[in-house]
């Protein structure tokens, strides 16, 4: 349970998931609105690809910088310039029209084409999470802080359906598309208003919680290897190229995509309680690999699917497992290092996971625009497989205080 009463507004937990429950409806939002923007815009889906592949490799930058900055500056502060930055990407999106100016702003903007948590906000959060947790209880708030993120995506993806319902009010096309991006830079506002109850470590604590890799520097960086595999595969399937291949292959409108999206984010979201409670059975790394599997095949059916129905029920039940290693995951690379490596480490294993992301969507938005639209999306399930095998064969032995 959150506390309640005077603590409950500077406890960074409940700070943290609000903030979180914010930015992630503006992510679930933009991840289905940003496409069909740009193609009301005469763009195409190289261009998508593009965008999102531009707005990765941004974010990976940004993260970068924090994991630097992280045993310098509060991350409170820091935190606190990337929500105002989260606003002006939203005020950005809503004026640009030109193809250079969007590929500027999603540069250095938060926008999130993939609808997950890879951004500059993961990394920081991650560590005041962890710093805040006993060890018994990390994965239980790990699985809370993605619970709150999926429902909150859900829902923006529900709202994606906005820009439909105001043209049939009247209201032009286009303008309903940009009013969802000042929506997106309202919630930037909100959310500096969550970081900014907590309360700001003083220099002397952050300097004994942040120090550099040192002890666990060999287990990080071959997590970072491999988690690099797993990103370079989503990134195929980002959630702003499944809703272009599902505008195109079925004809869906936006407001059945967000729809689609807002169940499929349901499921996600679900999803994570359920990932604590079998971590606690059967451990961190075997939760990881053995939801992750069969969601892969899942995704690999889906595409081959002969109707609607039948692709949209697969991947339905690929969202209901493929979100289940995000918590875990998170919670397994604070367990396996040093409390001092936490923020490093966050920051190590984000930066390779965001650029890997950041260099498939336009490998698969220019596989689409050449006509091969199954194929990033049957790649994406097959290096995933790949990339859980190695995962257990290289990490199975490797226990977080928990399971020792």
């Amino acid at each position: 349970m959150m506390p309640e009463g005077p603590v409950a507004a500077h406890d960074p937990v409940r700070r943290i998931l609000w903030a979180r429950g914010l930015r992630d409806f503006g992510d679930g939002l933009a991840a289905v609105v940003l496409p069909a923007h740009l193609v009301a815009l005469g763009f195409g889906a190289a261009e998508v690809g593009a965008v999102a592949t531009i707005a990765l490799f941004g974010s990976a930058m940004m993260t970068l910088g924090a994991g630097i900055a992280g045993g310098r500056a509060d991350p409170r502060l820091l935190l606190l310039l990337a929500a105002g930055l989260m606003a002006a990407t939203g005020l950005g999106f809503a004026v640009a029209g030109g193809f250079a100016v969007i590929a500027a702003v999603a540069l250095i903007g938060t926008i999130n084409p993939s609808a997950g948590s890879v951004s500059v906000f993961a990394p920081l959060e991650q560590a005041l999470l962890t710093h805040a947790s006993p060890d018994a209880g990390r994965t239980a708030v790990f699985a809370r802080y993605s619970l709150v993120g999926a429902l909150a995506a859900a829902a923006g993806a529900l709202a994606a359906g906005g820009p439909d319902a105001l043209a049939a009010l009247g209201v032009p096309r286009p303008a309903a598309l940009q009013s969802m991006f000042l929506l997106y830079a309202l919630l930037g506002v909100a959310c500096a208003a969550a970081y900014w109850a907590i309360p700001p470590l003083p220099g002397a604590e952050r300097q004994a919680r942040h120090a550099p890799l040192g002890p666990s520097r060999g287990i990080v960086v071959r997590l970072a290897a491999l988690f690099s595999v797993d990103s370079f595969a989503g990134g195929l399937a980002v959630q702003s190229l499944l809703a272009l291949w599902l505008f195109e292959r079925f004809g869906l409108s936006l407001a059945e995509a967000g729809l689609f999206f807002f169940w499929s984010g349901v499921l996600s979201a679900f999803s994570f309680p359920v990932a604590a409670w079998l971590a606690a059975r059967i451990g961190l790394v075997n939760t990881m690999v053995w939801t992750h599997i069969p969601s892969s095949l899942c995704l690999i059916a889906a595409i081959f699917a002969p109707t609607a129905g039948l692709a949209l029920g697969l991947l339905l039940l690929r969202a209901a497992l493929s979100q289940m290693d995000v918590p875990t995951r998170t919670s397994y690379v604070m367990a396996v290092v040093t409390p001092a490596e936490r923020t490093a480490a966050a920051s190590f294993t984000a930066v390779p996971r965001s650029l890997a992301a950041a260099a498939s969507p336009a490998l698969a938005g220019a596989l689409l625009s050449a006509g091969y639209a199954d194929l990033p999306f049957v790649a994406c399930g097959v290096l995933k497989i790949i990339y859980d095998f190695a995962l257990l064969a290289a990490f199975r032995h490797i226990k977080p205080p928990e399971e020792r």
